[in-house]
């Protein structure tokens, strides 16, 4: 992020941009349940209050979803920039980048707002132990004194399919640019170029995909799969398009040689 806003050609660049708005999301993503997490392994009493629980489930639904969608605009760029270069500039400009990171907060506060009501109007009179690391909604509803499977259904159909036709766009979008490409260089560099970005998406969309797109059971390794989403994918991230990438590893070098300047 601070590489980004420091560097003219990288905050100028809809790509660059748009990744240090991932960058912000990740930052928020692990911030809503690693502190809360690594506390946790400290205690030997790992209590959260039931207010508290909510709150984290509606942000951790509010991020995810954002970021979801903020990787599908990715993707779209990625499909500009590579199948028309000559257009990039104009079709990408920068009130349109704006527009689609709000629009992506956007969706993401309606998906978790719908999961959350769906959460706090279920019966809690039994049972208080979140067979989790997290408050997420399959080991949160699985303490509601009710039957829940309409409620799973409609959740379901919410984050599932969000993630599902999100996942599929983005592996569309991917594929329709190497198809679009003739030559076996151009093919090359387009491979090279999105062979990061499948990678981003393939540790993202597969754990929540596994989580969310059936009707919830517990699994052994749900918990598991719900850190690899939650704290290791956006841990990763940010390494994953930095070390890739030769532009925002020559401004990071820049950046610590102007710090360096500014100590002596």
């Amino acid at each position: 992020m601070v590489t980004v806003a420091s560097d003219t050609y990288l905050n100028s660049s809809p790509m660059y941009f748009l990744l240090g708005n991932l960058s912000f999301l990740d930052l928020c993503y692990s911030t809503v349940t690693t502190p809360k997490l690594l506390a946790d392994f400290l205690d030997n009493k790992k209590l959260i209050p039931y207010n508290h629980c909510i709150v984290q489930l509606f942000f951790l639904h509010f991020v995810g979803a954002a970021e979801m969608f903020l990787l599908t605009v990715i993707a779209y760029d990625r499909y500009v920039a590579i199948c028309h270069p000559l257009h990039y500039t104009t079709v990408m400009s920068r009130g349109l980048c704006c527009v689609l990171v709000v629009a992506s907060w956007m969706g993401g506060f309606v998906h978790s707002t719908v999961q959350t009501i769906l959460t706090v109007r279920l019966p809690f009179c039994g049972p208080n132990h979140v067979d989790n690391f997290f408050c997420d909604v399959p080991p949160v509803i699985k303490l509601a004194c009710a039957d829940t499977f309409v409620i799973e259904l409609l959740m379901v159909s919410n984050s599932g399919l969000i993630s599902t036709s999100s996942f599929v766009v983005l592996i569309s979008s991917y594929t329709t640019i190497l198809v679009r490409i003739h030559s076996k260089e151009g093919r090359r560099k387009a491979l090279s170029t999105c062979a990061s970005h499948l990678m981003v998406v393939t540790l993202f969309f597969g754990p929540c995909i596994f989580i969310y797109a059936h009707p919830f059971s517990t699994f052994s390794m749900d918990k598991m799969v719900s850190v690899l989403y939650n704290v290791i994918t956006p841990m990763l991230n940010p390494l994953i398009y930095t070390l890739r990438n030769k532009e925002v590893k020559s401004a990071m070098q820049k950046l610590w040689d102007r710090s360096r300047l500014w100590k002596k």
